[in-house]
């Protein structure tokens, strides 16, 4: 009868192991579903209902660094008014099609925990936003961060760059190409460092219709590739990927990491095992800091060049 007793109790353990497991399976396939039909916006709020806001205060939401409707900027702070802080622009990725600074608070969140002021420009997007559009609009949010950002508690003397997927190639175009800060007013030596998140920096030909919408016009196609314009006194730069991105491939990062070698830049590379072109953007957010094989890389790089050194910490973590 006892026998019994433990063979019942252990099939009610199974069967509960195995729902259990559906569910899982079911609410992960739900965030898949929802991730890839609503973007990154289902971050931000997925990492507010984890994460909440603790820690951080958004200083700055809607404001114009520019006359355009699409030249807006929201800023991410710590809590605490100490200061003046190191400064991450980060630029947002999107194809040059999508996406909104509002989307990614929780990545100023993540880094306001860390000690930074995050500021998150928007830029025009196709059609109007087709090349230069895109570099012009971003050089004069760095320009604006350089006369505004002390009123935010931000400190001009250490700015870096930061952008995924299309705002990689942004923050590291304007970095490379002294054209587009120059007509900013940005001096050189103004950016202390830039990291790129799975950007595209070697990509022709333009096979995807994002690409074709953005670059299709320029003739020739080669002083739109980031590649084009490596030079030796660049600032430095960290370029992460993960190996399994089918959509903006790793050999950008090769290209443009040989290519920065071979003019005497420094730059650092990292590639993420197992991880597509969304994990790195995803992995900056909660509970998914938990797996720090992006932001610990990219704390590093910062803190080498300037920036601040406390820990992003995952919620539990």
């Amino acid at each position: 009868m006892v026998a019994g007793a433990h063979r019942t109790r252990a099939g009610r353990m199974v069967r509960f192991a195995i729902v259990a497991a559906c569910i899982g399976l079911g609410l992960f396939g739900l965030w898949r579903y929802a991730l890839a039909t609503q973007g990154v916006a289902i971050l931000d709020r997925f990492d507010r209902l984890v994460g909440g806001t603790v820690g951080t205060r958004l200083a700055l939401s809607g404001g114009s660094y520019g006359p355009l409707p699409a030249q807006r900027v929201d800023i991410v702070v710590p809590a605490s008014p100490a200061g003046p802080r190191p400064v991450i622009v980060f630029v947002h990725g999107g194809g040059w099609d999508s996406g909104s600074p509002a989307e990614y608070h929780f990545l100023g969140r993540a880094f306001a925990r860390a000690g930074y002021v995050v500021v998150l420009p928007g830029y025009r997007l196709t059609p109007d936003g087709a090349w230069p559009h895109m570099l012009q609009d971003t050089a004069s949010a760095v320009g604006w961060v350089h006369d505004h950002v002390a009123s935010y508690g931000g400190d001009p003397d250490r700015v870096f760059l930061m952008g995924q997927s299309a705002g990689a190639y942004n923050v590291v175009m304007v970095a490379l190409e002294r054209q587009w800060l120059g007509r900013a007013g940005v001096a050189d030596g103004f950016v202390k460092g830039v990291v790129g998140l799975s950007g595209p920096y070697d990509f022709l030909p333009l096979t995807t219709p994002s690409a074709q919408a953005a670059f299709g016009q320029v003739r020739p196609a080669a002083i739109t590739q980031p590649v084009s314009f490596a030079r030796g006194d660049a600032p430095p730069m960290l370029l992460l990927t993960g190996d399994r991105d089918e959509t903006v491939k790793p050999r950008n990062t090769a290209s443009l990491a040989a290519a920065l070698s071979a003019a005497g830049g420094q730059v650092e590379t990292v590639t993420v095992p197992g991880a597509d072109h969304r994990d790195t953007i995803i992995k900056l957010a909660q509970p998914f800091l938990r797996d720090r094989r992006v932001v610990d890389p990219v704390l590093a790089f910062l803190a080498r060049h300037g920036g601040a050194s406390a820990p992003v910490q995952a919620k539990g973590g």
